[in-house]
């Protein structure tokens, strides 16, 4: 049965639900149809806006990879206040952060959307640059929303580069200190896991982000979003079934996962694609020292994995219970 919303809420959750509804949408579709537009403009007397843009993103076609170009105008817009009031989403600092030198940030779980993730590090709804002043954000992204005409521009205005080894050297070498490079480590196939009460994290066998770490000296820092994996609830597909084959396939093929995940609706809360009204809380632990080793061996990104994933641990037994985590959970590595 479905249940319906109240005909009178508070003028400040239209707007939070308005603020959710565009991201949304522009999440799933903005890329599309930026693609039609682009197309479609060469069909009209509008086409010179369209070779125009061609040309420029021809010149520009490098930058996704050589640290976007974050826009402060973007990231201070008002919609993304009003977002972040919607769950609520919150940030909590556990040590600071030193803006003379770079960081590594893992962040867990990725969740449907990275929602806690993109609010964190891509606007400052959160209060980011108050928490670690100096300290300059990025996040990574997959590569092929990148490809994108006018989507590009817009990812990029928030801080997003692509998830390639070339964005991560850029940033943690070629920029500078105060630099940090927020990386989901559990990438897209980690999706298909994300659902209410889960704490299931692709971390075993992925180091390639030890390995950087090593290579540029930059400082580990673990991230854990409690709540992330609680917006959205997904069809059963445990590993075995014929769901999850199907997803492995499309994954392993076009590079993003396709789980099948509800929400709530803008007028009721028994389905739909706009997440629940479920607090997220964004931990940053303490720092991890990395010394720089240009080339690392097998067994120097092995040890620093494992010592990774025991401070991992240590962050989310400290915070779980403050966040409604029962004492019985565990973090399980996949």
């Amino acid at each position: 049965m479905v249940k319906f919303a109240p005909l009178f809420v508070p003028w400040e959750h239209r707007l939070q639900t308005l603020a959710v509804l565009q991201w949304i949408v522009c999440f799933l579709l903005m890329g599309q149809v930026c693609v039609l537009v682009f197309i479609g403009l060469l069909f009209t007397r509008f086409w010179l806006f369209s070779v125009l843009y061609a040309a420029w993103w021809y010149l520009d076609r490098d930058k996704p990879w050589k640290g976007g170009r974050p826009c402060q105008v973007i990231r201070d817009w008002v919609a993304w206040r009003y977002m972040k009031d919607y769950f609520p989403v919150s940030l909590v600092k556990t040590a600071e952060l030193d803006p003379s030198r770079n960081y590594l940030a893992g962040i867990h779980p990725h969740g449907i959307l990275a929602t806690g993730s993109f609010l964190n590090l891509c606007t400052e709804s959160t209060g980011f640059s108050k928490l670690f002043p100096g300290i300059r954000p990025h996040l990574m992204m997959l590569t092929l929303w990148f490809r994108f005409p006018f989507f590009r521009d817009y990812i990029m205005s928030g801080g997003l580069v692509t998830s390639d080894k070339e964005s991560a050297v850029h940033i943690l070498s070629r920029k500078g200190s105060g630099n940090l490079l927020g990386i989901l480590v559990g990438g897209a196939r980690e999706t298909l896991n994300a659902r209410p009460g889960s704490y299931k994290l692709l971390l075993q066998n992925r180091k390639g982000f030890i390995r950087i770490a090593l290579m540029h000296g930059a400082a580990l820092v673990p991230v854990f979003s409690f709540g992330e994996n609680d917006l959205f609830d997904q069809v059963e597909n445990s590993p075995g079934s014929w769901l999850r084959w199907i997803q492995n396939w499309l994954q392993g093929i076009m590079g993003i996962s396709f789980p099948l995940f509800h929400g709530r609706g803008i007028f009721q809360y028994s389905f739909g694609l706009l997440p629940y009204r479920r607090p997220i809380t964004t931990v940053v632990g303490k720092p991890i020292e990395v010394q720089q080793v240009t080339q690392p061996s097998q067994e120097q990104v092995d040890e620093l994995h494992r010592h990774y994933m025991d401070e991992l641990c240590k962050l989310f037994e400290a915070h779980k219970l403050k966040y409604n985590v029962p004492t019985d959970q565990h973090l399980e590595f996949c």
